[in-house]
């Protein structure tokens, strides 16, 4: 049996109206270790208080509490959107503890204690090869760096509609999100009848944005066209996958891209913004359509040219349903990790006998 693992998570990662590609990763493969035979413990940081009470009368940043709670030499792997804001918990307590760093995202801008953590990190698990590369670039040792990408449960196939005009969207209504930029193409394609969006994903994260998105739509005349259906997840999100056509995922940074992946393994077609590492999730590539960043009009002629093409949705369509066969498992996923963590146990055992 493998050893005990600690999971540090973010206390939102059951929170409904907090759905993230992050959350349902760290909850999966918390499922999947332990059915692997790797116990694991999770621990959730965060909430509404950033710091707690320490003896003394101190206070403690809450990620940096939660290392000090756990015991000499064992082994923890911490959601990366935790280090972030705490990166000196990290470095203080890389002595006491073999410390993994599971990394869903890399910014564009990391401060020095930022960088510091990642490359003190005995392993960085990546979930994609292009964040893989991106951490690299960043200086830290590739041998240290394992890539697990995100798993994909089997479901049944869609059912596609002649004119392929049912749309979805699946992401947190988030600048970062790019559903801004959905809308201004949908507006390009206003003189096209039969077509309809649907933008699933939670309001909350950036409810100003939110806001303008649905002025913006009003103003473009298409409020009647395009609606919100909030944070869905489970029964409400199989629905929605099951009732559409073409997914659009238009976003301005993603390290994997599961809504793709989730939408081939159901044989929907996907169009989508050439960003970080979303061409990865989305094989065979005649499956999914791609447009240049942050361009609303090339977003749109592509949508043109899905709904009046019909050879093309034939095609991608096709495409798409043999997707459903190239998807991993979440237990590969597991695999993965559990076997990077193992590695680095055996490399520290040989390195202390030496």
């Amino acid at each position: 049996m493998s050893a005990r693992l600690t999971l540090v998570v973010p206390a939102m990662i059951d929170d409904p109206e907090r759905v993230s590609g992050g959350n349902v990763y760290d909850r999966r493969l918390s499922v999947e270790l332990g059915a692997a035979g790797r116990p694991v413990r999770l621990v959730r940081v965060g909430g509404e208080e950033r710091s707690v009470a320490v003896p003394g009368g101190s206070h403690a940043p809450a990620l940096a509490r939660a290392l000090a709670g756990l015991p000499d030499r064992s082994t923890a792997l911490i959601d990366g959107l935790l280090v972030a804001p705490e990166p000196r918990a990290v470095l203080a307590h890389r002595a006491q503890l073999e410390l993994a760093i599971l990394v869903h995202m890399v910014p564009p801008v990391l401060s020095a204690d930022e960088l510091d953590a990642l490359r003190s990190a005995g392993l960085l698990v990546a979930t994609s090869e292009w964040t893989r590369s991106a951490l690299a670039a960043r200086g830290v040792e590739p041998s240290r760096i394992a890539v697990a990408r995100p798993g994909i449960d089997p479901a049944p196939l869609a059912a596609h509609s002649r004119s392929g005009g049912r749309l979805l969207c699946v992401a947190a209504v988030a600048p970062h999100k790019g559903q801004d930029l959905l809308v201004g193409a949908l507006a390009g394609i206003a003189d096209l009848d039969g077509w309809s969006c649907v933008i699933a994903g939670s309001p909350t994260a950036a409810p100003g944005f939110a806001a303008r998105l649905e002025a913006g739509i009003a103003d473009a005349g298409l409020d009647g066209r395009i609606a919100f259906a909030g944070a869905l997840a489970g029964d409400r999100l199989e629905a929605a996958y099951a009732r559409s056509d073409l997914l659009v995922h238009p976003s301005r940074g993603e390290s994997y891209g599961m809504v793709v992946a989730e939408a081939l393994a159901r044989g929907i077609p996907v169009i989508a913004a050439r960003v970080g590492g979303i061409a990865e999730a989305a094989a065979p590539r005649d499956a999914a359509l791609f447009v240049p960043p942050e361009d609303a009009a090339a977003l749109g002629r592509m949508l043109r040219r899905w709904l009046t093409e019909r050879g093309l949705r034939v095609a991608m369509r096709r495409a798409a349903a043999d997707a459903r066969k190239a998807g991993r498992s979440w237990a590969e996923t597991a695999a993965v990790v559990s076997r990077a963590l193992d590695d680095r146990a055996l490399a520290l055992q040989t390195a202390g006998a030496g």
